[in-house]
């Protein structure tokens, strides 16, 4: 096992970390020596499965530090950041990582609750400008690393309808643009900013989509290798975004699918 950030003092911050993408993203960094923060909101009756994820964590022997608060509202972001600096003293944040899934999944006719401007607004904000509030409220704090990396996810949404989707395949595309603009305008400081784009991945986000069944069904039909993606296939990607040799990859999406995308 390689130990690319142990002794560094340097820290993964974790949006959305609880489950899923996130939380696999969090045990791989730790397994190479990287801190962990976590920042997400759940309910009580939750958190039980939740603490085990992050009691997997510690046992790997990584500081880790969490966060249950609404990630979306100005004021708690202060907050939290606040304490994060407080908490790591010298160390600095090497990777912010954007695991937000909130929105809301409506079809646009056709049923007694369909899909509004405000889910569009709410949606938006949560999956993509969030991006951007942390980023900046980070760089603002002092709290990058002097080579930071900024990773998060999108998906085939990106390009492609889907029933109930419109408001998540909106902000899939608003996240990438302001992907590609902090990579532009923020590389000056050292930060790199990049999207992965997973294929259908079994998450609590993907089962919450009406019909997942069968989008999970036409990807094993689709992949070259007959299977669909895992978080920890995910995670491992983003290890490699993390790792110095991948400097030079800035303001890219990039499939992370098996080659799930070339059928």
């Amino acid at each position: 096992m390689s130990n690319d950030f142990k002794d560094k003092n340097q820290w993964a911050l974790i949006l959305g970390g609880s489950t899923g993408l996130g939380l696999a993203t969090a045990k791989k960094l730790a397994l190479h020596g990287m801190n962990i923060i976590v920042v997400h909101r759940n309910r009580k009756s939750e958190l039980a499965a939740i603490d085990n994820g992050f009691d997997d964590i510690k046992k790997i022997g990584a500081d880790l530090y969490t966060f249950n608060v609404d990630l979306l509202k100005a004021e708690k972001r202060q907050e939290v950041l606040t304490e994060i600096k407080r908490k790591i003293g010298s160390g600095r944040i090497k990777t912010l990582i954007h695991s937000v899934a909130k929105g809301n999944l409506k079809p646009m006719t056709d049923a007694k609750h369909v899909l509004k401007n405000d889910d569009f607004h709410l949606t938006i904000d949560a999956m993509a400008i969030s991006l951007y509030d942390w980023v900046k409220s980070c760089f603002e704090a002092n709290l990058f690393a002097e080579d930071t990396r900024v990773i998060s996810f999108t998906s085939e949404g990106n390009t492609k309808a889907w029933k109930n989707y419109a408001a998540v395949s909106a902000a899939k595309v608003a996240l990438e643009a302001i992907t590609r603009s902090i990579a532009l305008e923020f590389a000056h400081y050292g930060i790199r900013a990049n999207c992965l784009q997973p294929g259908a991945v079994d998450t609590q986000s993907l089962r919450m989509i009406p019909g997942h069944e069968e989008i999970i069904a036409h990807s094993l039909k689709r992949n070259p290798f007959n299977r669909i993606t895992t978080p920890e296939d995910v995670a491992n990607a983003v290890y490699l975004l993390c790792k110095d040799e991948a400097s030079w990859i800035n303001g890219c999406i990039i499939p992370v699918n098996g080659g799930e995308h070339l059928n």
